[in-house]
């Protein structure tokens, strides 16, 4: 039996508890430092608020310090850790290796060490010596396609394995983005991200020619794998993580009851292969629609890409790219049928609402006649919808260039806005009580379903009272102020009475009392108090550790000058690895390389544009090396790597 755990964003508390509530078995959190998302910071009393609630119902709360450290960080990010473990987190995600050369060696009492996707792990090289270093779990990098996952499962198969299922994407993979920090000094691997790959480029030839001109090529589609969690399960992955630590809590509650009913259903379908890793029942008050949150289209990514005998990745899209804008575009809602001076009429199925809002892609007159790629020229407009009768829509002020025959998309539904702002879930643990009599009292139980054989360890509590025969049987009050279960995570499914325990008279407020002690007293499927875990395996020692790194080092086909791309930033990070014979350079944030590769893609323009001659695309005809150009005149210079079927950019 395999535990599928939901993993869910949680930008602040009301985000991690509405993630719990709508179905989430984990949710990850910001600590107020050292994580990749500096702007959804946490203090350590929200996310020990945040423990409290989730462990209600054998969720998870992990936590982010997956930056990389400065020597005079250290001390800080070791306190900040120890403070979080006191405060009853699961996991920590890292990515700097000082903090498994810590003086714990990362083996904090009861908490587990997550790799990080910012550590770059992507062969089952890479994912073996992180299981021997101590991760008991690794969150994989996006880019790998099925085949890749299942393979690293069956070499190491005694380790998690994270995958990525929705959200924004990164261009380039996790931990190996230095376009940020090279144009701006925002650092990716300090959470600082300019997000470099959303803005517009020139792309010119060796030649100056200019082939394209301010076109989004590095803005990718974002993830949405809900119709592959089976696979994903099956290909070994056990957490399948939701991106948007930034996103609002509308959006965690719909994406997340989105993929948690799809999780039931592959549950119910296959019981005796998987189960979910949490407990509690969700009832939902709504229907969660992915088109409605925020998108930028979607795309399942590389995910059923193989590769032939000389390597090639077969199975690409072309398509995983939003050239034309890095904006949500919403839900499609049909085509411009009729314009008037202030109105316009709809040709498609949706209702709309005062309020909404709509977009359209602006385009010459040449280009919206032509096929669908031209019709959405370069640039997104939107408007805000006035008033509403039926399919006309009385925009706030007329849009430019809007002409019928033109696509129409909504990427703000007031209605589903409205509803998402209510109450539209809620999650209880079913149980079974037990009501009987003591020898010196009453004793309550409950049966939570949680594969429990042993009686004595279900959550109970005792009322000690001096007995008193009742005049009559007291089953129905017994009954009524047991089951007030109201604001617990609790609902009562059956109560029994065992025996003549309800011929006594037992105060209304006692059984209250009762009640309260019961719900109250820790889940019996939790440890509280964990053992400290055993120690971790010694660090692989000499040439085999170091041949194990080098060889899945993400190097430029130019040259083996990539020491930098272990992100070393401090004397622990890079003392831990020259004792495996590994020698490191200094983290690009301490000092840029010259001519360094500041991205390392598997999204490639040859290919997106249909020039990859080795997927049978056309020969091209411009004279490489090619540049990607900002509109300052910033210029970044691309490599074609086809033996690893990807493109790298460097700086110029």
């Amino acid at each position: 039996m395999k535990k599928l755990e939901l993993l869910a964003p949680a930008k602040n508390l009301e985000c991690g508890i509405a993630a719990i509530d709508h179905g989430a078995d984990a949710v990850y959190i910001g600590a107020p430092r050292f994580g990749a998302r500096a702007a959804a910071g946490n203090s350590v009393d929200d996310i020990a608020a945040l423990c409290r609630y989730a462990h209600q119902f054998d969720a998870k709360v992990y936590v982010t310090t997956n930056t990389i450290i400065f020597d005079d960080e250290l001390d800080d990010t070791f306190r900040l850790i120890e403070e979080l473990e006191s405060v009853g987190i699961d996991a920590i995600l890292v990515q700097d290796m000082a903090i498994k050369a810590s003086p714990t060696g990362g083996g904090w009492r009861g908490l587990d060490v997550h790799a990080s996707t910012q550590a770059d792990n992507r062969s089952p090289e890479k994912v073996e010596w992180l299981r021997s270093q101590g991760f008991s779990r690794v969150v994989l990098a996006r880019e790998l396609s099925l085949e890749e996952i299942r393979e690293i499962h069956e070499r190491v198969p005694d380790v998690e394995l994270e995958v990525f299922v929705h959200g924004a994407l990164c261009v380039s993979y996790s931990g190996q983005c230095y376009l940020s920090q090279h144009c701006f000094g925002r650092s990716a691997n300090r959470g600082e991200c300019a997000q470099m790959c959303r803005m517009k480029y020139d792309l010119v030839d060796a030649d100056g020619r200019e082939i394209a001109h301010q076109r989004h090529f590095l803005s990718l589609k974002d993830l949405c794998r809900i119709d592959d969690l089976e696979a994903l399960a099956d290909a070994g992955a056990v957490s399948f993580k939701i991106e948007g630590r930034l996103k609002d809590v509308g959006y965690v509650k719909n994406v997340v009851s989105a993929y948690s009913q799809r999780l039931d259903s592959l549950c119910r379908k296959r019981p005796d292969d998987f189960q979910r890793a949490s407990r509690g029942h969700v009832n939902y008050f709504f229907k969660p629609d992915l088109k409605k949150t925020f998108n930028r289209g979607f795309t399942d990514y590389f995910l059923h890409c193989k590769r032939d005998e000389q390597g090639i990745l077969q199975g690409r899209q072309a398509d995983i790219v939003s050239l034309d804008t890095p904006k949500a575009l919403g839900e499609y809602v049909g085509r411009v049928k009729e314009i008037r001076r202030d109105s316009l009429t709809v040709a498609g199925t949706a209702a709309f609402a005062n309020g909404d809002g709509i977009c359209f892609f602006k385009g010459s007159e040449r280009e919206w006649k032509g096929s669908e790629r031209e019709v959405k020229g370069n640039d997104l407009v939107g408007f805000r919808v006035n008033r509403v009768e039926g399919n006309r829509l009385f925009p706030l002020k007329m849009p430019e260039g809007l002409r019928p025959g033109m696509v129409l998309y909504r990427n703000h539904d007031v209605d589903f806005e409205k509803v998402l702002s209510g109450k539209t879930a809620e999650r209880k643990i079913p149980v079974k009580m037990v009501f009987r009599e003591i020898p010196d009292g009453f004793e309550l139980s409950f049966d939570e379903g949680i594969g429990m054989k042993d009686e004595g360890e279900c959550r109970k509590g005792v009322l000690k009272i001096e007995k008193t025969l009742a005049e009559k049987p007291q089953r129905e009050n017994i009954v009524r102020q047991l089951t007030k279960l109201g604001n617990t995570p609790f609902v009562c499914d059956e109560i029994i009475i065992e025996g003549d325990a309800d011929k006594y008279f037992i105060p209304s407020s006692q059984l209250t009392e009762l009640r309260r002690q019961v719900c109250l007293t820790p889940s019996p499927s939790r440890r509280e108090g964990k053992e400290k875990p055993t120690p971790n395996p010694s660090p692989r020692e000499g040439s085999q550790a170091s041949q194990t790194i080098r060889n899945n080092l993400p190097l430029p086909s130019g040259g083996d000058r990539g020491g930098f791309l272990l992100n070393v930033s401090n004397r622990l990070a890079r003392e831990f690895y020259e004792r495996q014979g590994v020698a490191v350079e200094p983290a690009f944030e301490l000092k840029e390389p010259p001519q360094a590769m500041l991205m390392q893609c598997r999204h490639c323009l040859r290919y997106t544009m249909g020039y990859c001659v080795k997927h049978g695309g056309q020969k091209p005809t411009w004279r490489e090396p090619l540049s990607l150009r900002l509109a300052d005149g910033r210029a970044f210079r691309l490599e074609f790597d086809c033996k690893n079927c990807q493109m790298n950019v460097f700086s110029r």
